[in-house]
């Protein structure tokens, strides 16, 4: 028996102990916050350091120094510059500060690359993923006649090749790190949310006419086994899905209501910075950044031991 079937044991077992009275499953997918520091230019660059880097990449160019900094931060800009043309964008920049602030989901995936690219090509096929998570099922059925529908390998298997080929953009159907990503954590990527919803109606959707009504919602936090009153947090959930979720109140979740609730459309906080460091950094305004740009407000975008020395005598002059 492979470790992909006893993770999927494991994963009923989860279930089976979770699954009680006062459990709540979450399904919500907010946007991370780019930093927990306040966004104060005219006292420190910390926010977009941490912005633009990630938390754990600026604190080490905070032990730079500058010219290492700069040197260090060119490089990065041709990397932003994804097209090649001398010239970063507004959504250039935002696409690589979402990449920084998703970079855990990036290293998930090379920790267990090498579990699924079986012959080292630098690719994982759909036969690749089938083979080492249902080979023990395709192996032996019988021993999955009893599942319950929710987890039958039976079910799962098909789902997970609808998704493998959303996530799979050019069509070869074999995943590249950043389609197996897609595949992995679809609820990160723009062009994957469809399959979020419908696989979230699908899990909910236990009389199958296509909605999520109340009980249905409720359900799928809370399992009623015991008798007594609901929880108050039960009864607020059943208001806010005749307050919020039904939002045109005919009883019950379509697909647009369910991306509205697991999928909110809150502020776009890597856009807003994005924008903020073009605007800053734009010297001819002409709403593109070349190199030369950036690396004129380098301390915008990176630290380094001569911004934190700065960044520190202005908190103590503050505090006297």
């Amino acid at each position: 028996m492979d470790i992909y079937w006893l993770t999927c044991l494991l994963l009923l077992c989860v279930v089976e102990v979770f699954n009680k009275p006062t459990y709540k499953n979450e399904r919500v997918h907010f946007d991370p916050v780019l930093s927990r520091d306040p966004h104060e230019d005219n006292q420190s660059h910390q926010y977009d350091h941490e912005a633009f880097l990630g938390k754990e990449e600026a604190t080490t160019f905070d032990q730079l120094t500058p010219e290492e900094s700069k040197e260090r931060l060119g490089k990065i800009v041709d990397r932003i510059d994804g097209d090649k043309d001398g010239y970063v964008t507004t959504d250039e920049l935002k696409s690589w500060i979402n990449r920084v602030q998703k970079r855990y989901i990036y290293e998930n995936v090379a920790k267990v690359w090498t579990d699924y690219d079986l012959n080292k090509d630098n690719k994982i096929s759909w036969d690749e993923y089938k083979k080492a998570t249902y080979g023990y099922y395709l192996a032996n059925p019988e021993e999955f006649q009893d599942a319950t529908d929710q987890f039958s390998f039976k079910k799962m298997l098909p789902r997970d090749e609808r998704r493998f080929k959303t996530a799979d953009l050019d069509g070869d159907t074999a995943a590249s790190r950043e389609e197996f990503t897609a595949f992995l954590h679809p609820e990160e990527f723009d062009h994957m949310k469809d399959i979020v919803v419908l696989e979230t109606l699908e899990d909910i959707d236990k009389n199958g006419d296509g909605h999520v009504d109340e009980d249905e919602y409720i359900a799928d936090m809370f399992a009623h086994e015991v008798e007594g009153p609901e929880p108050d947090w039960v009864k607020t959930e059943r208001e806010q899905f005749a307050d919020f979720r039904d939002t045109n109140k005919d009883g019950k979740m379509d697909k647009e209501e369910i991306r509205h609730w697991i999928l909110p459309q809150d502020y776009d906080h890597a856009l807003a910075e994005a924008r903020h460091l073009v605007y800053e950094s734009d010297l001819n305004k002409d709403q593109l950044l070349t190199k030369e740009e950036i690396l004129e407000n380098w301390n915008m975008f990176v630290g380094s031991q001569a911004t934190n020395y700065g960044e520190d005598l202005t908190k103590n002059h503050d505090e006297l």
